[in-house]
């Protein structure tokens, strides 16, 4: 997730990248409609070109890791930082009742 709060629902994310879509062939470029169109909702033409960007590899128009993958690649990753780290606190564990073991004296 984002460290800055998103001001903007998901359903005006979704108009926004659908209207520069549609629209593209009304302007001279790509460009151009994203920042006619950001200035109607208030948006910067870099973000509502980030979102369009995002549309499209999630789409599969553009080659990219979509969005549903990455978080899943997330979650994964975390898991194994902390899959990690209990194996290195269980190695430790193991280890120092080792030594505790070898410390004892001999029973006869």
């Amino acid at each position: 997730m984002s460290k800055t709060t998103n001001k903007f629902s998901p359903e005006v994310r979704d108009r926004a990248v659908r209207l520069v879509l549609e629209n593209e062939g009304q302007h001279g470029s790509r460009w151009q409609a994203v920042m006619s169109i950001s200035a109607k909702i208030g948006c910067s033409a870099h973000t509502l070109n980030q979102w369009v960007k995002k549309a499209e590899v999630d789409s599969g128009k553009r080659a990219g890791i979509p969005a549903d993958v990455a978080e899943r690649l997330k979650v994964l990753e975390l898991e194994n930082r902390e899959l990690r780290q209990a194996n290195e606190i269980l190695r430790k564990a193991s280890a120092c009742f080792a030594m505790s073991e070898l410390d004892r004296p001999l029973k006869r």
